[in-house]
């Protein structure tokens, strides 16, 4: 298993409107290293309804981000830059196990 400096990043879950969720079923599919075969964790197994709801969520979005001006769309990709930065490293174990690559 990845050794996480924050495990939150690794979340188990969709993230659909601002919500984290399961699938309504409850059914998961397993991500594994393709490398290594190795279970990764899991990610809800989403279907048709959770699909409806996503599309509308981005399209609520889209509104609300094409409403902002250029300050308040920039100082939003800033904070989403500074976080990515900030969790640098585990966002690489992250890809790197998911893509089966080697960390270098």
């Amino acid at each position: 298993m990845l050794n996480l400096n924050d495990p939150s990043l690794l979340r188990q879950q969709a993230y659909l409107n601002g919500v984290w969720c399961d699938a309504d079923s409850g059914a998961t599919v397993a991500v594994t290293n393709p490398a290594t075969g190795e279970v990764l964790g899991s990610v809800p197994h989403m279907g048709a309804a959770e699909t409806r709801r996503a599309i509308a969520a981005a399209n609520d979005a889209w509104r609300g981000w094409r409403a902002k001006t250029a300050k308040e769309r920039s100082a939003v990709l800033r904070k989403w830059n500074d976080l990515m930065l900030a969790n640098a490293d585990d966002l690489a174990l992250i890809m790197t196990a998911e893509q089966g690559k080697p960390l270098a």
